[in-house]
């Protein structure tokens, strides 16, 4: 069967946010080419042929079992490995079945959404989001091929794959070809003066079957949300990694800025298993002819 990445968000204009699946989106964000474009021959857009997994659980109906216990690795940790489709907050998750006919969270698009009483923002920060928004978010790294912020990433409508190993948890993006790594080692963080990172520096522990990922040294100013709201290079982010049953992985986020926010956030998603496929090659870059398009207001 051929298959087609078909989601995201696409900005038309400052009061207009569009999700869709059935266009094709082409990096920038801007830019949509619809259904005719699937009108071309089936090898142009094969990808990966289909391979059964032998060792996933399987109901009567022979069909992946989601509900399954989750797996563990040889040191009896929970394995997270495996391919990972968008962050959905709890009163977005569908009923048990893909998700690839459900558009991005809102809180993709405006990270607010994510909390009952929306974003405990500075005044500052809160100034910077309302321009970017007003520009119609022509900045936004996703918009130029460049990395995001992790924060985003796991509500991107692009999946990610998780590999994990006793010293090192990788996620892969398929958006931008991002890669981004989980040190278990039992390193320290870097200290003192050091670069800043688009994914920052991150360290893992294992609390009983919770993976708790602290990570800092992220960018100054990067942008959290389609909507624009700001994280700095102070932010200290929390992620609680937990696998529910076969199928689900639960990830809890906290924010700790102070520079950006009156006090840290918590928020909670969940991401569905895609079983038994591959990520897709994404190279943003290439043919790329939208940014003299990207204009503000």
């Amino acid at each position: 069967m051929t298959k087609v990445r078909l989601t995201t968000t696409v900005r038309l204009k400052p009061d207009t946010t569009k999700t869709s699946e059935d266009c094709i989106t082409v990096r920038p964000v801007k830019t949509v080419v619809c259904l005719a474009v699937l009108l071309v021959p089936a090898t142009l857009l094969a990808q990966w042929p289909a391979v059964r997994s032998a060792t996933a659980p399987r109901s009567a109906d022979g069909r992946v079992d989601m509900l399954a216990a989750a797996p563990r690795t040889r040191e009896g940790r929970p394995d997270l490995t495996g391919i990972w489709d968008k962050g959905l907050l709890p009163g977005e998750v569908p009923p048990p079945g893909p998700f690839t006919a459900t558009g991005p969270s809102q809180a993709f698009r405006d990270l607010a959404a994510a909390l009952p009483d929306g974003l405990p923002i500075r005044p500052w920060a809160a100034q910077l989001k309302a321009s970017r928004f007003g520009q119609n978010s022509k900045d936004h790294p996703d918009a130029h091929c460049l990395p995001l912020h992790p924060v985003q990433l796991h509500l991107h409508p692009q999946p990610r794959k998780i590999v994990q190993t006793p010293d090192l948890v990788a996620i892969l993006y398929e958006a931008n070809d991002g890669q981004r790594q989980i040190f278990t080692d039992g390193r320290p963080l870097p200290s003192g003066a050091f670069e800043p990172w688009w994914y920052g520096y991150s360290l893992g522990r294992w609390e009983g079957d919770t993976l708790v990922v602290e990570s800092i040294g992220f960018k100054d100013q990067a942008w959290l949300d389609e909507h624009g709201t700001p994280g700095s290079d102070k932010a200290r982010v929390t992620e609680r990694f937990r696998r529910v049953n076969y199928g689900t992985l639960a990830i809890e986020i906290t924010v700790d800025d102070l520079k950006t926010f009156t006090k840290p956030f918590t928020f909670t998603l969940q991401q569905r298993l895609m079983p038994e496929t591959e990520l897709i090659e994404f190279v943003c870059g290439e043919n790329n002819r939208s940014a003299t398009h990207l204009v503000g207001n």
